[in-house]
């Protein structure tokens, strides 16, 4: 199978779909690896590297998408991407369709076949490809939260921790999951006073446990919602729905009965956000004031630090990039059920059931 790699164009973007390691595993099972020049340029790889491993450098983008059978990527297609996809072209990456009707319909009369990093799905319900950017985004949430806080950016000017006699930030995390996990760690290790809330009573026992009882765990529901958010300094939301739109938990009215200079993190934002306030920001400008609260949405969080997560990210791509590359994609996903899950989009179809339900598409199983 050929396999193009191209350069990411979405703003602020440095991950790359790909390392040299990956272009010599494919290339050691007979692939052809077609990398973009400059396309590893932000996780700090460079093109030497990627030939080294075997991989031939191509200067034009279109040329990588018209020439590849499947184009490995890390975010979804955009702007002239769309015009280069064709029949029968497989397109692995992150999509977050739920909350993108333009960019699913593209799929559709493009004839693509969409497999979604976010929808890989193994039988105990974990979602290995988003695991590791979820611990990402998790762990920068506290670390951009506790930023938004500062005066500068509008915040209410409270160090996270406190100080000797001052008491540190409440941190409030809705979703007990992976990244909510993962910023759970972060913010009670900075000192800050911690609440989660989830709906799944053993993944709070389990936290609770985890953090030896220096974490406050709640039961979500509308009530505790609300009563948390409005007296918290920092709001992390992580809701997770898998391919689905996420869930509007936080309210309007919630966020302006919040207290000014308080922070809401929206990490769900690329799946439609968890706020009514939320709307999607990049790295150049990530926050916004919607009633006094300092929103930080920006939706490739994990951008904001690129070698890790790209290396982070394709330790656990490699593995389903070459299934579909030795066996062709409908071989794939009839031996693996996690790699079915993860088709979105196929034949002109949507394939997945969330997503076509948030859409108010037709669905059509496989």
């Amino acid at each position: 199978m050929i396999i193009g790699v191209p350069k990411e164009i979405k703003a602020d973007e440095g991950r790359v779909g790909m390392v040299p390691s990956g272009v010599g595993a494919f290339v050691g099972r007979g692939h052809s690896i077609l990398v973009e020049s400059g396309a590893g340029a932000g996780s700090g790889i460079s093109d030497a590297a990627f030939r080294a491993a075997g991989a031939r450098m191509v200067r034009s983008a279109e040329s990588v998408w018209k020439r590849a059978e499947m184009i490995v990527k890390v975010k979804e297609p955009l702007g002239r991407e769309l015009r280069w996809m064709r029949d029968g072209q497989i397109v692995y990456t992150y999509f977050h369709l739920a909350s993108n009707e333009a960019l699913t319909r593209a799929l559709m009369r493009r004839g693509v076949t969409a497999v979604a990093y976010e929808t890989i799905q193994l039988e105990d319900g974990s979602l290995p490809l988003l695991t590791p950017m979820s611990e990402v985004a998790g762990r920068l949430a506290v670390q951009k939260g506790a930023q938004g806080l500062e005066a500068l950016p509008g915040g209410m000017g409270i160090l996270i921790s406190g100080v000797s006699g001052v008491k540190p930030a409440d941190v409030v995390i809705l979703g007990a999951g992976v990244a909510g996990s993962n910023a759970c760690r972060v913010a009670v290790g900075m000192g800050a006073h911690v609440s989660v809330l989830d709906i799944n009573p053993t993944r709070l026992a389990y936290l609770y446990d985890a953090m030896q009882g220096q974490v406050t765990t709640i039961m979500s529901n509308t009530a505790n919602v609300e009563e948390e958010v409005c007296n918290a300094d920092l709001v992390i939301s992580t809701v997770l729905v898998p391919g689905a739109r996420t869930p509007r938990l936080v309210t309007r009215k919630m966020v302006r009965a919040m207290r000014k200079g308080s922070v809401l993190v929206d990490i769900a934002i690329d799946q439609g956000g968890t706020s009514q306030t939320s709307r999607p920001t990049t790295h150049h400008e990530p926050t916004y004031s919607e009633h006094g609260v300092v929103h930080y949405c920006v939706a490739n969080m994990p951008g904001a630090v690129p070698r890790t997560s790209t290396y982070a990210l394709t330790n656990v791509t490699l593995g389903y990039g070459l299934q579909i590359a030795d066996l062709g994609v409908e071989d794939a996903i009839d031996e693996n059920n996690a790699l079915r899950r993860g088709v979105n989009v196929s034949d002109g179809h949507v394939r997945h059931q969330a997503v076509a339900e948030a859409l108010g598409l037709e669905w059509q199983p496989l």
